[in-house]
């Protein structure tokens, strides 16, 4: 019979796991996901036109930046920059805790918001140097329920096209992505998925999560 200790360490493994496997997924489509949103649909105010230039726009930086010059270090502060201003990272963030946000107290859903932003940026960030040569090409834009799906297509050197949509909405007050599809797999709904396992094997504790979201800011 496993001890309390060896679950919590693979539950911690599996939560480590799953973050470099959403941050590998997030730079596979050219750019992660990403102030507050309902959990629900979002209204759809950006029109497909306008998603699809903020969509053009964000990719032609970030594959500007993998395929430019610089340090590692240069490109991952870079790439935070782009992150920064392309993703609506709180209303990710609030997404993927999904119920569990409103069980939260206000110091937890301050402290958790604060974490995802931190372990998102540090995962996407620390594999700058993998994506040399990722091509990012524009298809076309199509309103949806939640906001404006962009279809894209990632190339990179050895590997076949990926497919990859990213979602924008302007919920927030301008056009950002809040979802990337990835060959028809939603990244934020599966970290949601991920994240409510976790804490389900923890008691459905957002403080476990939490502790487990530091112990992955920190690299412990």
């Amino acid at each position: 019979m496993k001890t309390a200790a060896e679950t919590a360490t693979k539950s911690m493994s599996t939560l480590n796991a799953v973050g470099r496997r959403h941050a590998l997924r997030s730079l596979v489509a050219g750019l992660s996901l990403a102030p507050l949103m309902m959990a629900g649909p979002a209204r759809a105010e950006v029109s497909p036109d306008q998603a699809q230039a903020f969509v053009e726009n964000a990719s032609r930086e970030l594959v500007k930046v993998v395929n430019g010059p610089g340090t590692t270090e240069e490109k991952a502060t870079a790439f935070q920059k782009i992150i920064n201003e392309a993703v609506d990272i709180n209303s990710v963030g609030r997404f993927c805790l999904g119920r569990y946000w409103r069980v939260a107290t206000p110091e937890q859903q301050k402290d958790y918001i604060e974490l995802f932003h931190r372990v998102l940026v540090l995962n996407i960030t620390g594999k700058v140097g993998e994506y040399k040569g990722v091509a990012i090409t524009i298809v076309h834009s199509a309103p949806r329920e939640d906001g404006v799906a962009v279809t894209s297509t990632v190339t990179r050197p050895g590997e076949a096209p990926t497919r990859v949509d990213w979602l924008v909405s302007s919920e927030s007050g301008g056009p950002r992505i809040v979802d990337v599809i990835a060959e028809g797999t939603s990244l934020r709904l599966t970290q949601r998925n991920d994240y409510a396992s976790y804490m389900s094997r923890n008691n459905n504790s957002v403080a476990a999560l939490i502790d487990a979201l530091k112990k992955q800011a920190t690299g412990s």
